[in-house]
Parts: C-alpha cells; sequence; structure tokens
C-alpha cells in the first residue's frame, strides 16, 4: 500500500514507520520537517504548521493516510498550550480533510487518532467504543477531533479513529517520565491509586493502525487499549516488581496540582476503556496483560 503519514516523529510515529517499511509498504510523509534519516524509499512534503494547507502531493497516490500530527498533552497547560493542543487535531484535521476534498484521487481510507480522554472521568464503568464522550477539556477536544475526521465519510473515504490509551514502550511515552524514580526506588501509586488506566504495549497499538488501514471492513471508533485495563496502584506493584523495586512513596494530590497544574486531572482521571469493537473486528493483542507487557520491556532488568 502506499501511505501517508503524519505525526512521523513522534513516538508512536517513529514505531510505525519501522513497521510499515518492514512490510513492505510505500511512505509519504508530511510534516514541519524531514527526519534526519529519512529513507530514500520515503518521499516527504513539507506541512509547515496546521493551520496551513495540507500539502496535495502528499495524497497523490495514497491508499490510506495514519493521521498522528497533535501538541503533547504531558505538559503543564497554560491557556496558550491549551490552544495548541486543540488546534494542531482539531484545526489540523480539518486541513487534511479539505485537501482530501481537493484532491484528483482521495485516499481509500483516513485512519486518524484519537484518545481515550474521549470519555473524561468514569470511575469504575466500563467503557467500550459505543460509550458517550465524556466531560472536560480533553473530552471536548477528542469529540472535536473526532468530528473533524468524520467529515472526510462524505468524500466517500473510510474512517477509523483509535482512541489510543496509555502507551507503553522503550524510548518515550509515558514510561520515560515514570520510569526514572521508580527506577530509583522512589516510585509510588498517583493520588488515591484507584483510578482505572486504559493502558498499551506500543507494538500492539503500531500493529492497530495498520491492523485498521488495510481492512476495509474496519471503520468507525476503536479504542486503541489492552483487554485488561487495571487500576493506577495495581500498575505501581507490577511495575515495581518487574522492576525489583520498591514503590512506596505515593504521590499525593496537591503535589501534582503543583507540578502539572489542570493537567494533574488527567493524570488522576479514571478511564476503564476496553477494546470491543477491536476485538470483535479480528485484532489479537500480543500483549493482552500488563505482566506481559512490563516482562517484554523490563524482564531482564534488576
Amino acid at each position: 500500500m502506499n501511505i501517508t503519514l503524519t505525526g512521523a516523529s513522534g513516538f508512536l510515529g517513529k514505531r510505525l514507520i519501522a513497521q510499515l517499511l518492514s512490510e513492505g509498504h510505500t511512505l509519504h510523509l508530511a510534516g514541519r520537517r524531514a527526519p534526519a534519516d529519512l529513507a530514500s524509499s520515503m518521499a516527504f512534503s513539507p506541512w509547515p504548521s496546521t493551520s496551513s494547507a495540507f500539502p496535495q502531493e502528499a495524497l497523490r497516490a495514497a491508499d490510506a493516510v495514519i493521521h498522528l500530527t497533535g501538541e503533547p498533552v504531558a505538559q503543564r497547560w497554560s491557556e496558550e498550550v491549551k490552544g495548541r493542543i486543540r488546534s494542531s487535531r482539531v484545526e489540523g484535521t480539518q486541513k487534511l480533510v479539505e485537501a482530501m476534498a481537493d484532491s484528483g484521487r482521495r485516499p481509500a481510507a483516513l485512519v486518524c487518532a484519537s484518545a481515550t480522554g474521549f470519555y473524561g472521568d468514569r470511575g469504575d464503568e466500563i467503557l467500550t467504543e459505543e460509550s458517550r464522550s465524556g466531560a472536560g477539556f480533553l473530552a471536548d477536544v477528542c469529540v472535536a477531533w473526532e468530528r473533524a475526521a468524520d467529515a472526510a465519510r462524505d468524500l466517500g473515504v473510510r474512517v477509523v479513529k483509535i482512541r489510543t490509551g496509555i502507551v507503553l514502550g522503550p524510548g518515550g511515552g509515558a514510561l520515560e517520565k515514570i520510569l526514572p524514580p521508580f527506577r530509583a526506588g522512589a516510585g509510588g501509586k498517583l493520588g488515591s491509586g484507584k483510578q482505572w488506566m486504559s493502558w498499551i504495549h506500543l507494538d500492539d497499538i503500531a500493529d492497530l493502525f495498520t491492523f485498521a488501514a488495510r481492512n476495509d471492513s474496519v471503520q468507525g471508533a476503536l479504542n486503541g487499549t489492552a483487554p485488561e485495563p487495571v487500576r493506577n496502584e495495581d500498575f505501581t506493584h507490577e511495575l515495581a516488581h518487574t522492576l525489583h523495586r520498591p514503590a512506596i512513596f505515593p504521590v499525593p494530590k496537591i503535589a501534582l496540582r503543583v507540578l502539572f497544574g489542570e493537567m494533574a486531572d488527567v493524570l488522576l482521571s479514571s478511564s476503564r476503556a476496553v477494546p470491543q469493537a477491536v476485538e470483535a473486528a479480528g485484532f489479537r493483542f500480543r500483549f493482552p496483560s500488563l505482566s506481559r507487557a512490563l516482562e517484554g520491556l523490563f524482564g531482564q532488568e534488576g
């Protein structure tokens, strides 16, 4: 397949490039700058900002578009940062769909990133792809983001929206921030630790994006989460156990507020999302359980 990819410089984007190339796909990247290690087999089109027109040449041969671009959420929020988080996702997706509308040859599929933030803070409620959206800033962003992607359906494009959970993998993502205190024996649960965490291994989320791109029967929302969400206190225990370290230093809510401001609410919110539609579509997880995922990542440490 000829696949156009945005957000290629991110944690998931880098993993997807390696996977798609290994599967023999042809890639056309669109972004602010070309990767320093851009392979001769890949094409690149500059997209200076998500408020500018999406480059038409990146769509000319595309069978599918995988759209990952978005300002990082894991930072201290200001009104300016919140504006970038929203505009990079919503306006960027709008610009992409506008370019599809003007294209002489439209891709068959748009696989757009979304997030489990769609559901908001939902306590112990089990959340499937059919569950309603929640409340709060990130939920509002995700609703608008997905609505912008859905506009491509009016162009005859199959649209898949992958509501990605916390991605666990080497060299980036959530673990890059979590690991240092845990390896130092200073890890601990966040707040009460009772909040549910919807997580997924990096290999599985990369597999899911490629699965969605190549399967014509897959459409609509998919929960990009492992089948077994866990509470934060259980995640803490499992990670500490795998690293052979104690985890006896809980981080109180007030400390998270001081460190992260409003973004602390995301760390403390409860999301028990399960991949019901994903499994019904025939997708199989390599790492369905947290213990298996962490053992694969860190089993040799200690």
